[in-house]
Parts: structure tokens; sequence; C-alpha cells
């Protein structure tokens, strides 16, 4: 029994004694020494080399070094010269604390930590430890005020890449909310269809897209954020907007409308309502944005695809009439996405929350 020991609170080591009598480690041929493993069952060797024939190598160095937690305290209670009192620094109860220097000691093969009714104090080998294991706990302050530099640094800015729709309908108020979270956090949007959102996100351009297309690019993870509609408009002078019955599918697609590029969302559904119904026209105008699309069916130039978002308005002014159509599927998701396996954190994780969290954006 290691000295000044009370209840058998000292070393256990399910059996005899592997400490010296002055509480140093034990020498050769009494008990395995620091760095060593057992040599029964085709251990290491006390050198540290396998032994020949063995299972398998020298056990990981996780299951043969103290955990941080262990050693943090090891340092509490040469500080405090008493187990309670580190105890009570760490944040553990007394009992916890006693039972996590016997696994340390346990696992190393030595006594470190010297009880008696006076307090607490090292052994020659728990002193010896103490001084390793504050190098350790140094080294780890180091790398957790690097990673909290990097996490700042990450954390000082959100590249956003959006379809049209989205970026101009939805992320505004988003973006809002997330300022009023996020003060720090300064945030560029790059919009366009949803093909260069897909590219600038494999490029490393952003840290999440938003995109409208019928499904999840390859290569991407995604998740529903809102639900969109498609509607078929016209100005209030184009025969389309007096009509009382809706239009047949084969009609829309055997017209002329003003439409987005291809690689856009709100293309890749149309093309896709209609591909059934023998595919669409050739196109009146293809433009490259929701507000160029709008202008010019305002402007009279004929009937064309716009999201329900972007329309309020209109319609309510009248500028624009919505055409009824039967027969064509028009609803579609809008989605979150990002390279697949790096579901995104810090500010664009926060981001993701906010798109879930209002009502008239929760996917349905």
């Amino acid at each position: 029994m290691t000295r000044g020991t009370r209840g058998g609170d000292a070393h256990e080591n399910g059996g005899g004694s592997d400490t010296a009598p002055d509480g140093t480690a034990p020498t050769p041929g009494r008990g395995p020494t620091p760095g060593s493993g057992p040599v029964a069952g085709g251990g290491p060797t006390p050198g540290g080399a396998p032994v020949p024939g063995a299972a398998g190598a020298r056990p990981h160095l996780s299951h043969r070094v103290p955990d941080l937690g262990a050693l943090e305290l090891l340092l509490a209670v040469a500080r405090h010269g008493s187990l309670g009192a580190a105890a009570r620094e760490v944040g553990i109860t007394q009992p916890a604390a006693s039972s996590r220097i016997r696994s340390m000691e346990r696992q190393l093969g030595m006594a470190l930590v010297d009880r008696s009714p006076r307090g607490s104090r090292l052994t020659d080998a728990g002193a010896l430890v103490t001084d390793w294991a504050r190098r350790i706990v140094e080294a780890a302050e180091a790398f957790d005020a690097g990673a909290q530099a990097l996490r700042g640094r990450r954390d000082s800015r959100l590249r956003v890449a959006a379809s049209m729709t989205i970026a101009e309908y939805l992320l505004p108020g988003w973006l809002i909310a997330l300022r009023a979270e996020r003060p720090d956090t300064a945030v560029s949007l790059q919009a366009g269809n949803s093909a260069a959102v897909a590219e600038r996100l494999f490029a490393g351009d952003a840290d999440v897209g938003f995109v409208e297309g019928l499904a999840v690019p390859d290569g991407l993870d995604g998740v529903v954020v809102a639900r969109d509609r498609l509607a078929i408009v016209a100005a209030p002078s184009h025969p389309w907007a007096r009509r009382r019955a809706p239009l047949d599918p084969a009609e829309l697609a055997a017209t002329p409308l003003v439409l987005r590029e291809r690689g856009s969302g709100t293309r890749q559904v149309l093309d896709a309502a209609l591909s059934a119904h023998g595919g669409l026209a050739r196109p009146l105008l293809e433009l490259a944005s929701t507000t160029a699309v709008k202008a010019a069916a305002v402007s009279g130039a004929g009937p064309a695809v716009l999201s329900e978002l972007a329309i309020t308005e209109e319609l309510a002014s009248r500028r624009l009439v919505a055409v009824p159509v039967a027969g064509v599927p028009l609803r579609r998701d809008l989605r979150a996405v990002w390279p697949s396996g790096h579901r995104p954190t810090g500010p664009a994780r926060d981001l993701l929350s906010l798109t879930r969290d209002r009502p008239h954006d929760r996917p349905r």
C-alpha cells in the first residue's frame, strides 16, 4: 500500500502493490514501467515493441495517455494540495475526482497522489507526470486558441449564392434577420441561375447556396426551405388576359413566351412540365433575370412565366393578369444546397435555421 493512504483510496491495480514504499514508479520485474503495457496476452514489451507473434500492435496513444480532463485535475491537485479543492476547481465532486485519479494511476501503472488527513500531495512519480501534463495542457490551450481564431475568421464572413427569385424576394428578409443575430458577419450575395449556384459551390466560392430547380444538383446535399408556384402572366392588353377557360397544355407549349434562360430553375420546371406536350416553343424573348422577364411582360411584349413570389404587386395593381392553365404541374421546391458531406457551419448554419423558422417559408 502507498503510505499515507486512507481506506484503500490510493493506487489500486486489482491485486498486489505496484508501487515502491517511497511512492515512486515500480522497478523492472515488479510491474509495468511508464510507457509500457502488460506482456501477458501478447501485448507490448517494456521497451514498447510488440512481442513477436503478438495478436496486435501497440495500443493507440489515446488508450495509453490520460485524457485532458484527468491531466487538468492532476495539475489542480498540485496547485492546491487538496483533492477537494482540485475537484471544486474543475467542477466535479470529490468522489468523482478521487475516482479519476485512481483510474489515471491504473492506466499509467504508478501512484501519483498520496492522500492523508493533512491533504493530498504528489508522489515523486506524480510530480514528474505533472510536469509532462503541464506541457500537454499548455499545448491544448494553444490548440484551442488557434481553433477559436479559425472559427472567428470563418464567422466574420458569409458568402451566399442564390438563384434569382430567392435572391430578390426571400433572401433580403432572411439576411436582415441574420444581421440581428450576427451583426459582425459580413455577407456577400452572388445572384445567378441554379446552374451557376452549383458551380460556385463546387468551386468553393460560396458557403451555402439556394436553388429553384426540380431536384438537388448532383454532388450537392440540400433541404427544402420554401415552396413556390410558377404562374402564366400577361399584360391586360393581351388576349389571354380576357379568356375565361384555362389554357390547354398544348396551346401553352406551342406559344412563344418570354422566358428565363436555360439553366434557371424556372426554365427547368417549365421544360419538365411541358415535355409531354411537345416541349416549349422557341422563346419570344430569353432573359437572364426575373426582373427583366417581368418588365417585358408588363410592357406587353408577350406572355411570361414567373414565380408567384415575384408578381404580387403587379397582380394587385393589374399591371399583369394571371392566366389559368390546366393540366400543367407548376409547383416547385426552393432548396438550400451545399457540397455533399459538408453541412454548413457558423453563419451559414444560422442562416439555414432562419429560413426554416419563418412560417410563410416553412416546407409544407
